[in-house]
């Protein structure tokens, strides 16, 4: 606020100057009653949001019936406007007749000149720099993207095919088509990389619009950081001016009540402005432990979609698709190993795709499934000891209807031998042991009857599909 030639110059609500009427100073009755309704507010609005918005108003002048206070920014003043100064203005004209309406105004740097039209030019100027500095820290604040994590380089499947559409979704629609968008899934498989293609694609399709992106571990530090520099106000309005708000990994948050309250408080500010909400966790909203119950209410409100554990299928779709990127001569049988046998997440496979990659072009050697195993000898007897003879023996006896015995009895009844041809099959593709290991599981065989299992079971899935369909459908059962 400026003094010029003895004239008090105010921001009307709309942003315009008002130099007709010159406020006239609060008389002690006045200031009084302000201080009152003040300490009114707090008790009703509650602490958290007395502290974050309704502090800071500071009574300025009173005039023909009008009670003017004023907040240091236009987001504050908005806020303020549209969730609690119709109470405020109630509690005022109840304390006295004299007062007809409470008017907000933003307090601006005291200005140089008189005229309005130098007023107006320095109003554009400040608020033309405050957008600035704004959107400056809101991209300090944002983690950076990874190019790579694009909509183009997703491998789509039946296991995250709901989450892929709903990200398009929210890409491709003018408006807020569900808020929130919370997508989840286990590790490594691909909700970060989705997020990242949502925030490519909204920079790219809609630049005017400001999108931030950061994990939830930093979403707190920024707000703890705030707390402690005594600054909640900049961070609030920093994270309360988006278009576009995403937060990776939720769950991250869990426990840490003060964070928890300021992103509640975040999130309902955003959804009022018709903001877009995006969010990711390792699991759903109603099983984040440790997250109050009404945010995890709010998390559920929008378009919930889970990414499910990948298909042999979408493995060697994700690999092939890597393949392509790489530009690396790698036999579709390797791929289809790798797809097999490496089963917990699409990090971990994408890795194991690197690495083989990396040891061919160092070693000078071509990529081999020898080499393949012999490479990837530590990640391959990690998931091998997931998986036991003794439980493919089980799910193949339950897949066929016969007793667990029967995988390891003398019958040779075409019923009980061809399942259990199918079992040796299992043991030597899923687990890391040696025919002769295998033979003696399967009632002391020899090392040449598992070979000959073997061969016949590859033999007939390229010719008999309900076999194929069998394999598959156990291995699945074993895989996950």
């Amino acid at each position: 606020m400026s003094e010029i030639a003895g004239k008090k110059t105010t921001e009307s609500r709309h942003g315009s100057a008002n130099l007709e009427d010159a406020p006239l100073m609060p008389t002690p009755e006045i200031q009084k009653l302000w201080n009152a309704v003040h300490a009114e507010m707090r008790e009703e609005f509650g602490e958290a949001i007395f502290r974050s918005w309704l502090k800071p108003l500071t009574l300025r002048a009173c005039y023909h019936g009008t009670m003017e206070v004023s907040v240091p920014t236009r987001f504050m003043r908005d806020w303020i406007q549209t969730h609690y100064a119709e109470r405020i203005s109630t509690m005022c004209t109840e304390k006295s007749a004299d007062i007809k309406r409470v008017q907000i105004v933003v307090v601006q740097n005291a200005i140089i000149d008189d005229t309005p039209e130098v007023q107006a030019s320095e109003s554009a100027a400040n608020a033309e720099k405050k957008d600035e500095e704004l959107k400056k820290a809101i991209a300090e604040i944002s983690s950076p993207l990874d190019p790579r994590f694009t909509f183009d380089s997703f491998v789509v499947g039946k296991p995250n095919a709901l989450a892929h559409a709903a990200a398009r979704r929210v890409v491709e629609s003018a408006n807020v088509p569900f808020n929130p968008l919370f997508l989840y899934g286990g590790v490594g498989l691909g909700k970060t990389h989705l997020m990242h293609a949502i925030a490519h694609a909204m920079n790219e399709s809609f630049p005017e619009k400001t999108v931030m992106y950061l994990s939830a571990e930093k979403f707190m530090y920024q707000f703890v950081k705030a707390l402690r520099a005594n600054d909640t106000m900049a961070f609030k309005e920093q994270f309360r001016s988006v278009d576009v708000l995403m937060i990776d990994d939720i769950q991250f948050i869990a426990g840490k009540e003060s964070t928890q309250e300021e992103f509640f408080h975040t999130f309902n500010a955003l959804v009022d402005q018709n903001k877009q909400i995006i969010i990711s966790a390792d699991r759903a909203p109603s099983d984040l432990n440790g997250i109050d119950e009404r945010l995890r209410s709010r998390l559920a409100w929008g378009l919930v979609a889970d990414i499910h554990p990948s298909t042999y299928e979408l493995r060697l779709g994700i690999l092939q698709s890597k393949r392509e990127k790489l530009g690396a001569d790698v036999p579709d049988s390797v791929l289809e190993f790798l797809a097999l046998k490496v089963t917990s997440n699409i990090r971990e496979l994408e890795g194991a795709l690197n690495r083989i990659v990396a040891h061919a072009d160092v070693s000078k050697q071509e990529i081999t499934l020898e080499s393949t195993q012999d490479v990837l000898q530590d990640l391959l007897r990690a998931h091998d000891r997931r998986i036991t003879i003794d439980e493919i023996q089980r799910k193949v006896a339950e897949h066929y209807n016969l007793r667990l015995s029967d995988m390891h009895s003398a019958r040779r009844a075409r019923n009980v031998a061809r399942p259990r041809q199918v079992a040796m099959y299992l043991s030597k593709i899923l687990t890391a042991r040696s025919l002769p290991e295998i033979g003696r599981k399967f009632g002391g065989r020899d090392h040449t009857t598992v070979m000959h299992a073997i061969r016949k079971v590859e033999e007939l899935m390229g010719d008999d599909a309900q076999i194929a369909q069998d394999v598959e459908v156990v291995r699945r059962a074993l895989t996950g």
